[in-house]
C-alpha cells in the first residue's frame, strides 16, 4: 500500500512539472544606456511576482516565467526605472532590448541640445552642463571644456600649469567655487587645479550661475562648477590615453576599475602633465654690459624671444575602494589622492620681470570618505556624507644671486633672491566635511538640509633663517568656516516649480597683519569672527512647449578664501582683515528648445544683476620695492550684463553653436572713504583688469561608419573673440599710454577618428592656427600656433 502511494505521488509530481514546463515561456534581451553602453547587474523582474534576474557582464538577461501578461520592470543604480507590459507565450521565447535613461540626481532633468551642451530643464536654478564624453579624444583640460558655455571665460597667465582664474558672469577667481561630485576643492593644491585635470576625468561638468542650490553648501557669489565623474556600476573597464605636442608637451591619463557581483568595487584614476612651455613671446630686452654692472634698456625695441624657465609637470593618482548597492548603503567608499607638482616661474606679475631660477614645488595627500543612501530609515529620505583631510606641502625657492634678461643672459647681483630671497616651506592642512539630507514628501514637496565644515591652517618655516625642524614653523594662519542651509521645493505640476532657501555663514580667521605703512614687517597676530544670514528663492515656468523662463534671487555672502587672507607666500600678498562680500543677486533666463524631425534648435538668453558691497578686488602693488598681487575690499560694485547662446544640430552629422557675453562691472561707491563727502574719481567706471565683452563659437562635422561600421570621423572648428580692456581705471591717466589687454581673435582646428565603436581613437589638433598674439592678463603673452596629437583606447562596458 505504501509502495503504491509513493508511486502515485511520484507520477503526480512528474506530470505537474511537465505541465508547468510546457506552460512556461522565456523573455530575454540586452539592457543598454542611451549612449549605447552596456548596463551590467541591472535588476530585471516581473512586477507582483517572484520572477526576476540580473543582467550579466554583457548586459544580457534571461527570465523564465509561466505564460501570461505581466509588467516587465528594469532598474539600475544611476538610471530611471523602465516599465512596459509584455505577454509571455507558452513554450516560446520573446526578445526585449531595453534602453535606460541616466538619472541625473544633481541636475534633476538634463536636456542634451547638441555638441555636448545641456540645459537643466525642471530645475528652477540657472544651470547648464557640458557632456565631456564627446571631448574625451581631445587634449583639452576641464577648464578648456567649459569655454563652450555662456558667461564663462578662462584667464591663464601662460602655458600648461600656469596660474588661472575662471570668470563667470562678471565674477572671477575666488567668487566661483569648484566641486568634484559635490565635494568642495578648496586647498586641493596646484596639481588639482581645474586647468591641470584632463577632460577624461569627468563625465560631465555642471555650472550653476549666480544663485546656487543649498545642496552645495557654499558661499559662492558668482556660481558653482561641479565636476561629475562616472559613478555608474560597471564591470571591468580601462580608459587610457597619451598625447604629445608643441613645446615638448606630454599628457597621459589612465582610468581602470571593476565592480563585482557582491558589490565590492575599486577604481584608479591617474594622470600627468609635462611641458617645457618654451614658446616665443615679444618683449623688450635689458642688455647687460661686459663690466657686469651697467644695463641698457630700449623699451621701443621689441624682440621675439623664447621662454626658458617655465617647465611644469604634475602627477596625480586617485584611488577608491568600497561597496555599492547594499541594503544599508548605496555607496560607501574610502579614497585617497596623491599629487605632486614642479613649476618654474618665468615672470612676475608683469612680463618684463624675468626670472631664471625661481621655482615652486609641492605635494599633497588626501584621504577621503564617501557615504550615501537613498530612502534611509524611511521612504523619501536620502542622505550623503563626505569628508576629507588634505595635507599639503608647498616650497617656494628663490635663492639665485643673479639677474636674468629675456636672452637668458645673467649678471651677478651680489645679493640672493631674484625677487625676494626665500627658501621656505608652507604646510597647509585642510579638513572638509559635508552632510546633505533630502526629504521628499510625495511628488510635490521636498526639503534639503546641508552643512559644510571646512578648516585651514598654514604654518611656514624659512630655511634662509636656518630653521630645520618642523617645530620651527612661524605664526600660524588659521581659518574655519561653517555654512548651514535649508531649502524647500514645491513642484505641484510639471509646468512650474518654486524653491526657497536660507543660509547661515560663520567664519573665524587668525593670522599676522602688518602695522607698517609699506605692508612689510611689524606683524601682529589678529583674529576676526564673522557670521551672517542669507536667503533666496528661485522659480521656473514653462510658457509653451519648449519655451521656459527662470527667475532667481539671493541675498548672498562670500567669505574670504585662504589665498585672499594669507596670500601664497610668494607672488600674492594676503590681507587677514578682509571683510566678507555681501551681494543681492538676480538672474533671469529664457530658453527655447525644440526638435523638428532631424533638426534641433536651442536658444537662450540670461540677464544678470549683482549689487555687491565690500567687493574683494585683486590689484597690483609694489611692496618693499617688488610687485605683488594684492586683495582689498572695494566699497560697492554693481554688475549688469547679459549673455546669449544658440545651437543648431542636424541629425548626428552637423552642429553649430556659439555664445556672446557682455558684462558691465562698475564701481558704485560714490564717495571716498572716511565720510568726507568727496566724490570718488572712479565712481561709475568699469572695474579694471576684467574682460567685459567676449564670444566663442564652434562647428562640428561628423561622418558615421566611415570606412567600416562603428568608425566615426569628426572635424571641429572653434574660435574665440575678446574685446580689449584696460589694466587700470579706464578714465584715469593719458589714454594714449594706457596699459591695455589688446583685442584678440583666435582659431582652433581638431580632427578625430574613432574605430570599433570607440575602442581605438586618434586625434590631431592645431591651436591658434593663425598664430595670433594672445593675452588673458596684461603683458603675459600666451602660446602661439601649436600642434598636438593624442591616442586613446577604451575597453570594457
Amino acid at each position: 500500500m505504501v509502495k503504491h502511494c509513493a508511486c502515485t505521488l511520484l507520477f503526480y509530481i512528474i506530470c505537474t512539472l511537465s505541465v508547468s514546463a510546457q506552460s512556461q515561456g522565456l523573455v530575454s534581451g540586452k539592457v543598454l544606456s542611451t549612449d549605447k553602453s552596456i548596463i551590467d547587474f541591472a535588476t530585471v523582474y516581473l512586477k507582483g511576482t517572484q520572477y526576476g534576474c540580473t543582467t550579466n557582464e554583457e548586459g544580457l538577461y534571461h527570465l523564465k516565467a509561466p505564460a501570461g501578461t505581466y509588467t516587465l520592470a528594469i532598474s539600475a543604480i544611476g538610471y530611471s526605472t523602465h516599465e512596459e507590459q509584455i505577454t509571455i507565450p507558452a513554450q516560446e521565447r520573446i526578445r526585449r532590448n531595453i534602453v535606460l535613461k541616466p538619472e541625473a540626481q544633481e541636475l534633476d532633468e538634463v536636456v542634451v541640445v547638441s555638441n555636448g551642451v545641456s540645459r537643466v530643464k525642471r530645475s528652477a536654478f540657472n544651470a547648464v552642463a557640458v557632456d565631456t564624453k564627446e571631448l574625451h579624444n581631445s587634449t583639452k583640460s576641464l577648464s578648456e571644456a567649459l569655454m563652450q558655455l555662456p558667461g564663462l571665460k578662462l584667464r591663464e597667465s601662460g602655458g600648461v600649469g600656469s596660474d588661472m582664474q575662471l570668470m563667470l558672469d562678471g565674477f572671477s577667481g575666488k567668487h566661483v567655487k569648484i566641486f568634484i561630485d559635490g565635494v568642495p576643492q578648496e586647498g586641493a593644491g596646484t596639481a588639482f587645479d581645474i586647468n591641470n585635470i584632463p577632460v577624461n576625468f569627468a563625465e560631465r561638468i555642471e555650472v550653476y550661475k549666480g544663485v546656487v542650490p543649498v545642496g552645495f553648501g557654499t558661499d559662492a557669489l558668482g556660481g558653482v562648477i561641479n565636476i561629475v565623474t562616472n559613478k555608474r556600476r560597471r564591470s571591468w573597464h580601462l580608459d587610457a590615453s597619451y598625447s604629445y605636442g608643441s613645446f615638448n608637451t606630454h599628457k597621459s591619463y589612465v582610468n581602470f576599475g571593476q565592480t563585482f557581483r557582491n558589490g565590492l568595487m575599486y577604481e584608479i584614476n591617474a594622470f600627468q602633465n609635462f611641458s617645457d612651455n618654451d614658446y616665443y613671446i615679444d618683449n623688450y630686452i635689458t642688455e647687460f654690459g661686459e663690466d657686469g654692472i651697467t644695463e641698457n634698456t630700449d623699451r621701443n625695441k621689441i624682440y621675439h624671444v623664447k621662454r626658458f624657465n617655465d617647465q611644469f609637470h604634475n602627477e596625480a593618482v586617485i584611488g577608491k575602494i568600497g561597496l555599492v548597492d547594499k541594503p544599508w548603503a548605496d555607496r560607501l567608499m574610502v579614497g585617497f589622492n596623491y599629487s605632486h607638482f614642479y613649476k618654474e616661474i618665468q615672470t612676475g606679475v608683469y612680463q618684463y620681470i624675468v626670472f631664471g631660477e625661481k621655482h615652486r614645488k609641492g605635494h599633497s595627500f588626501v584621504p577621503s570618505l564617501e557615504y550615501n543612501k537613498r530612502d534611509l530609515f524611511t521612504k523619501g529620505l536620502d542622505v550623503m556624507l563626505t569628508a576629507n583631510y588634505n595635507h599639503n606641502l608647498t616650497m617656494n625657492i628663490d635663492t639665485a644671486s643673479y639677474k636674468y634678461n629675456w636672452l637668458g643672459d645673467r649678471k651677478y647681483t651680489g645679493s640672493k633672491g631674484e625677487q625676494s630671497y626665500q627658501d621656505n616651506e608652507s604646510k597647509n592642512t585642510n579638513w572638509n566635511a559635508t552632510f546633505t539630507a533630502n526629504y521628499r514628501i510625495g511628488t510635490i514637496h521636498s526639503f534639503t538640509l546641508n552643512h559644510v565644515l571646512s578648516t585651514f591652517k598654514r604654518t611656514t618655516r624659512s630655511k634662509v633663517d636656518g630653521s630645520s625642524k618642523l617645530s620651527d614653523f612661524s605664526i600660524p594662519k588659521i581659518t574655519r568656516k561653517n555654512i548651514t542651509g535649508l531649502s524647500y521645493r514645491l513642484m505641484p505640476t510639471d509646468k512650474w516649480n518654486l524653491s526657497a532657501f536660507g543660509k547661515y555663514y560663520n567664519q573665524y580667521n587668525q593670522g599676522p597683519v602688518s602695522q607698517s605703512e609699506d605692508g612689510v614687517g611689524n606683524y601682529v597676530d589678529m583674529t576676526r569672527k564673522t557670521s551672517s544670514f542669507g536667503y533666496g528663492a528661485a522659480g521656473t515656468y514653462f510658457i509653451i512647449e519648449g519655451l521656459q523662463a527662470k527667475l532667481s534671487y539671493e541675498k548672498a555672502y562670500r567669505l574670504p578664501t585662504t589665498d585672499e587672507l594669507f596670500g601664497d607666500e610668494d607672488l600674492e600678498a594676503g590681507k587677514t582683515d578682509l571683510k566678507p562680500e555681501k551681494s543681492d543677486n538676480i538672474n533671469f533666463n529664457l530658453s527655447y528648445n525644440r526638435q523638428f524631425g532631424k533638426h534641433a534648435l536651442y536658444v537662450e538668453g540670461t540677464l544678470i544683476y549683482r549689487d555687491t558691497k565690500d567687493y574683494i578686488k585683486r590689484g597690483l602693488d609694489a611692496i618693499g620695492g617688488m610687485s605683488y598681487g594684492i586683495y582689498e575690499n572695494h566699497g560697492r560694485v554693481k554688475t549688469k550684463g547679459f549673455n546669449v547662446s544658440a545651437r543648431y544640430a542636424y541629425s548626428k552629422w552637423f552642429s553649430l553653436g556659439g555664445t556672446f557675453n557682455n558684462i558691465n562691472v562698475r564701481d558704485d561707491e560714490r564717495y571716498r572713504a572716511g565720510n568726507t563727502q568727496q566724490e570718488s574719481t572712479t565712481y561709475g567706471q568699469r572695474i579694471p583688469n576684467q574682460p567685459y565683452t567676449f564670444a566663442n563659437f564652434d562647428a562640428t562635422f561628423t561622418w558615421h561608419d566611415l570606412f567600416a561600421e562603428g568608425n566615426v570621423l569628426t572635424l571641429t572648428y572653434d574660435g574665440y573673440y575678446q574685446h580689449e580692456f584696460s589694466l587700470y581705471w579706464e578714465h584715469l591717466g593719458d589714454p594714449r599710454s594706457k596699459s591695455r589687454v589688446p583685442e584678440q581673435f583666435s582659431h582652433n582646428l581638431s580632427l578625430g577618428y574613432s574605430m570599433k565603436n570607440g575602442r581605438y581613437n586618434i586625434s590631431f589638433e592645431c591651436r591658434n592656427f593663425t598664430n595670433e598674439k594672445l593675452y588673458d592678463n596684461f603683458s603675459l603673452q600666451k602660446a602661439g600656433r601649436a600642434f598636438y596629437g593624442k591616442f586613446r583606447v577604451y575597453f570594457g562596458s
